[in-house]
């Protein structure tokens, strides 16, 4: 049987067509290979982020993100112990796609949940070993030290305490401030444990219960310690950075004392982040995760007004910060801080 001109198009044409579908649907069943950001300005669609970090700093790398790759990124705030217990609760079915931190212990505990995915090793190998845990499971963003401010106007320097240790001594009783229901405070406890071990860890914070005056939040220990409240304060270096460089007016009669010699009170913690197993969006997570390891990202930290320090991609700290060799910080494993034995300890000395 013979057929005409316009049957044998009309078989073309609808060949070609079945080809396209095929294409098209090989296409959309294929994942993205993982570190390459797909098209997002074509799909429409972005990420998740759990947030933990300060809001505004996050911000800063979201648009930064945004502007240089075309993902769109959308953050939900919490704290750390917040947003690590909700992800834990929400399993495989988390929303979330990327979680980052302020301190180590709430990736940990993502982490032992089994929940991260691999870090790809191009966003890995940004980042120097002693800031990301030996697991590979996650990896470090910035940092903060611990550090004591302290009146200069009632302590003289020779008067300071050799160590953090000291502070649990009855010449410290009274003296000091701390926000032990914050997750900073309880990152340094978390690097003592680590540090130092349970016995030691158990009788310090006995010592503190007897010796320190509870506030809540870093920066309202700080302000008591300006305000004479107090002799010091035991925080994390940035809420003085931060506030020299608007005002002062909370920090005037203050200066920061670093420990240095690898003391706990020494202690670099890491804010962290991660990409979530479940994420159906991973190689757009992964992407974000390189780009704030990356030079880009860790030039905010340089000359943004967070005052963490960069800590990846050889870029170096904030010119006003304490050169982050110099801090003489103790080696300490992110992956091994224990915020579930930090809190069951705290809440036996009283503290929480």
């Amino acid at each position: 049987m013979k057929l005409s001109k316009n049957a044998l198009a009309g078989i073309a044409l609808l060949a070609s067509a079945a080809l396209g579908l095929t294409a098209c649907g090989s296409n959309a069943s294929t994942p993205a290979a993982s570190g390459s950001p797909s098209d997002a300005a074509a799909s429409g669609e972005g990420i998740t982020v759990y947030n933990a970090q300060h809001e505004s700093l996050t911000q800063e790398w979201v648009d930064a993100f945004t502007k240089e790759t075309g993902i769109k990124v959308t953050m939900r705030q919490g704290s750390d112990t917040e947003l690590s217990n909700q992800i834990v609760q929400e399993g495989a079915a988390s929303p979330a796609d990327v979680f980052l931190t302020e301190n180590s212990p709430a990736m940990a505990q993502v982490e032992n949940a089994g929940l991260f995915a691999d870090v790809d090793k191009a966003t890995l190998d940004q980042v120097p070993a002693e800031f990301r845990p030996s697991t590979g499971k996650w990896t470090g963003i910035a940092a903060r030290s611990t550090v004591l401010v302290y009146d200069k106007n009632k302590i003289s320097e020779d008067k300071l305490p050799k160590s953090m240790l000291d502070l649990a001594n009855p010449e410290w009783k009274g003296k000091w401030a701390a926000s032990p229901s914050g997750a900073d405070f309880q990152a340094i406890v978390a690097a003592l444990l680590e540090l130092k071990g349970e016995a030691a860890t158990e009788e310090w914070l006995k010592g503190m219960k007897e010796n320190f005056k509870a506030y809540k939040g870093n920066s309202t220990a700080m302000k008591a310690v300006n305000a004479g409240e107090v002799d010091a304060a035991l925080i994390y270096h940035y809420y003085y950075y931060g506030d020299q460089a608007k005002t002062g007016e909370n920090s005037k009669n203050v200066t920061p004392y670093f420990f240095k010699n690898q003391d706990p009170g020494a202690f670099l913690s890491v804010s962290g982040g991660g990409v979530l197993k479940s994420s159906k969006k991973a190689a757009d997570a992964q992407a974000f995760l390189k780009f704030i390891t990356g030079k880009k990202g860790q030039e905010i930290l340089k000359t943004g007004t967070s005052f963490e320090y960069a800590i990846a991609s050889q870029v170096d700290a904030n010119d006003k910060l304490v050169p982050i060799k110099e801090l003489q910080a103790p080696t300490v494993d992110p992956a091994k801080l224990n915020s579930t034995k930090v809190t069951d300890l705290m809440t036996k000395a009283g503290l929480l």
